[in-house]
């Protein structure tokens, strides 16, 4: 069986709408003897749309109309029907998911693809997404190294560490090329984002709204945001103006950063090796500051990675679907199927194989990634977990899931895990009776998912046996 997808990405950031057309190619890659899998054997973007600003209304709302035609446009571009699409992704980042009316914008254009993950990412999801669409994951895992990668827009700069491809921290910082905006043309500052002027304000800068702007006006304080960059990485020791300027955490440097790669609008001059002839031509600073960052200690004391997209990195992702059949030794209570839309949330085998404390303690921290304005959206927990594992194994790792998942279960929501390896059966029947059987849960195994997915799980099929599950993959080159 060989079947062909069209699927469009569409990415409405804080500078920047934009849409990515791709064809894909699925596969049952299972042999005749096995439950189907099907899986995703090639892809072809087809279109690329125009980069358009997006729109708002005001500083506080976006023009949901205005993005509507964006997107209606692109598609009579392209020559394609939003009913030839199967599948897609609309996710709204950056500082325009802090927008009053961000989900009624995605509301209002889920109807442009067929089965859609629709999702406001945080800044800890946002990282995730912009990193693996640079490719730092695969570096990270193919040369067996530490890699930040930084993404850099037009409000923020979301930062995220990979180990060996897997994913250990997330940050965010207020640090981006619209920060400062210009009038084109004139080069007159209209406006100064508010953290960005206490740090003027600390430096004695004479920079103001009003003034009309200059490489030599400008340098000093991009200087410092190139410096808080630096510091952010730890290439140089932190300051208090760190902490100011952090949107909601830093990464921790537990590890020695080895690698650097760089994703967003302003990633583009960090890599550029042209003549810059206007470096306000698009009336901010995006390019100033990325052709600092090419010339700073962060592209020459940490080893530079060429992304393999830089302000597509996110829309390159486009939701796709492979469908897996759960196994057979699994665990429900929660009978209200189907369950769509559940971000991953990826414990590393760190996080699994050093007892309870901290297995709870990496599910606490990791489901911050999954919040938004301090809600939390409801997640799959997924680990490889033990091949053959002891009783104590199980009881410790159902503890530490259970322990670290209070918040999820506080709000009366069914806790989902998702295991690799032969043992959901087990260890869902342990975490429900820790439970003391009061809590819905669903415990599956034979499932592989990464951070950045989404899954759907089915109805019982098989005479409740097993559930289906569509693992919907962000994918990238």
């Amino acid at each position: 069986m060989r079947e062909e997808l069209l699927s469009v990405g569409i990415d409405i950031g804080t500078s920047t709408t934009q849409l990515v057309f791709s064809k894909l190619i699925i596969e049952n890659v299972a042999s005749s003897f096995t439950v189907p899998r099907i899986s995703i054997v090639d892809k072809e973007v087809i279109y690329r749309s125009d980069v358009h600003f997006t729109p708002l209304k005001s500083m506080t709302e976006i023009d949901a109309e205005k993005v509507k035609e964006i997107v209606t446009l692109e598609y009579e571009k392209s020559g394609i029907k939003k009913e030839d699409i199967q599948t897609g992704a609309v996710i709204i980042t950056g500082e325009t998911a802090r927008k009053e009316n961000a989900n009624e914008v995605l509301h209002t254009l889920s109807g442009f693809a067929g089965d859609f993950v629709v999702a406001t990412a945080g800044p800890d999801l946002e990282s995730i997404i912009a990193a693996k669409g640079a490719g730092a994951h695969l570096y990270s895992e193919e040369h067996s190294t530490v890699v930040v990668n930084l993404d850099i827009g037009g409000g923020t700069t979301n930062l995220a560490v990979f180990n060996r491809g897997d994913l250990k921290e997330t940050g965010c910082l207020d640090i981006g090329g619209r920060l400062i905006k210009l009038e084109v043309g004139t080069n007159k500052i209209i406006y100064i984002a508010p953290k960005i002027q206490k740090l003027i304000a600390d430096k004695n800068l004479d920079i103001r709204e009003g003034y009309i702007a200059s490489r030599e006006m400008l340098n000093p304080i991009i200087k410092e945001m190139v410096r808080l960059l630096e510091e952010s990485v730890g290439i140089t020791p932190a300051t208090p103006n760190l902490d100011r300027i952090i949107t909601n955490k830093n990464i921790e440097l537990k590890e020695e950063i080895k690698c650097i790669s760089f994703s967003g609008g302003v990633a583009d001059y960090v890599y550029n090796d042209k003549p810059i002839d206007d470096y306000f031509k698009f009336g901010d600073v995006g390019i100033l500051l990325g052709d600092a960052i090419k010339h700073s200690d962060l592209c020459t004391k940490l080893k530079l990675i060429r992304s393999v997209e830089t302000i597509r990195a996110t829309v390159v992702g486009a939701g796709s679907h492979t469908m897996d059949i759960s196994g057979s030794t699994i665990t429900y209570t929660h009978e209200n199927f189907p369950l769509k839309n559940l971000p991953i949330l990826k414990l590393s085998e760190e996080d699994e194989v050093n007892g309870p404390e901290v297995l709870k303690k990496a599910v606490v921290d990791k489901l911050g990634w999954f919040k938004y304005e301090n809600e939390l959206q409801n997640v799959a927990l997924a680990l490889r977990g033990r091949k053959n594992p002891t009783f104590v194994q199980v009881q410790e790792t159902a503890k530490g899931i259970v322990e670290g998942a209070k918040e999820i279960l506080d709000r009366k929501l069914p806790l989902i895990v998702i295991v690799e390896t032969d043992m959901a059966k087990v260890l869902g029947q342990a975490i429900y009776s820790i439970l003391v059987n009061e809590k819905d849960i669903v415990c599956i195994d034979g499932i592989k998912v990464e951070n950045g997915d989404y899954i759907d799980i089915g109805k019982p099929v098989a005479e409740g046996k097993v559930l289906p599950v569509v693992i919907k993959t962000l994918v990238f080159n």
